[in-house]
């Protein structure tokens, strides 16, 4: 199969374009494909003539989506609309990755794709008229949400966590619950369910459930680092978007693809890094 990646620029992106099973991946830079110039997207897929597009270009800057709407907008929602549109044409299928952040936290268990939506912030509402934009557009569609992910590479909060390290104290968020998402084993998922052309809307995370502190502690056991790590409520980081309290992600979608329990994922990330 052919597949053309739009954002291989970005955390999935780069693990897509390294490898992505016996599959050709087409990846061009973001000055080549920008989802929103319409012009460009018609011209990437009438030369490259792709199997599928693999939209992973987002805007993902949660605080600054508050104050540039009209941005975070522009890339996750107008964006994937382009995209759906043009590969409707072509008859194209489109796999779009969306977040948990379209839910608003508060079921206090696990969100299925079932769930009804409601984001709580800026950048959740734009992922999410994204989400509904390419469903409306182009009825050959995975849409994919994902959780809390991060890769061995690029600006994430692991990555981040081993920068601290150096401080005498790490204080951590403990109030904040997701599923932690190793971005090569939602590569691999991604793969499975692009083989089994099932098309609809799944849930792609790395099993089980942590909270940002949980998932420090873990981090720095597995790197052997003895920096204090100290729980605090979210209140004591105030920052301009609000954050689902609780947006872990389960399936109930058939063919089920289950990814790796979120430990494996972060055993695989501290040994990519070490």
């Amino acid at each position: 199969m052919k597949i053309l990646l739009a954002g291989a620029e970005g955390q999935l992106g780069s693990v897509v374009r390294s490898g992505f099973g016996a599959h050709q991946v087409i990846a061009p830079s973001e000055a080549d494909l920008d989802i929103c110039d319409r012009r460009q997207v018609e011209a990437a897929l009438d030369r490259a003539r792709p199997d599928l597009l693999l939209n992973a270009a987002a805007y993902t800057d949660v605080d600054g989506a508050e104050s540039e709407p009209e941005a975070a907008f522009a890339v996750n929602a107008r964006g994937p609309g382009i995209l759906a549109v043009a590969t409707e044409r072509r008859g194209i299928p489109i796999l779009h990755i969306s977040t948990d952040f379209v839910f608003d936290g508060e079921a206090g268990r696990p969100y299925d794709e079932r769930d009804e939506t409601g984001p709580c912030s800026v950048y959740g509402q734009s992922k999410l008229e994204g989400e509904e934009a390419l469903r409306h557009a182009n009825p050959q569609h995975f849409v994919v949400r994902t959780s809390w992910l991060y890769a061995p590479e690029g600006r994430n909060f692991p990555l981040t966590m081993v920068e601290l390290a150096e401080r005498a104290e790490v204080r951590v968020v403990n109030d904040q619950f997701g599923s932690p998402t190793f971005a090569p084993h939602l590569s691999a998922g991604l793969l499975e369910l692009i083989e089994s052309a099932s098309w609809g809307t799944y849930h792609l995370a790395g099993r089980g459930v942590a909270s940002w502190y949980e998932l420090t502690r873990a981090l720095y056991r597995e790197r052997g680092i003895g920096t204090p790590v100290r729980p605090v409520p979210t209140s004591e980081f105030p920052r301009p978007a609000r954050r689902p309290r609780f947006s872990a992600l389960t399936t109930v979608q058939e063919p089920r693809i289950l990814l790796p329990p979120w430990e494996e994922g972060l055993r695989a990330f501290v040994a990519a890094i070490s």
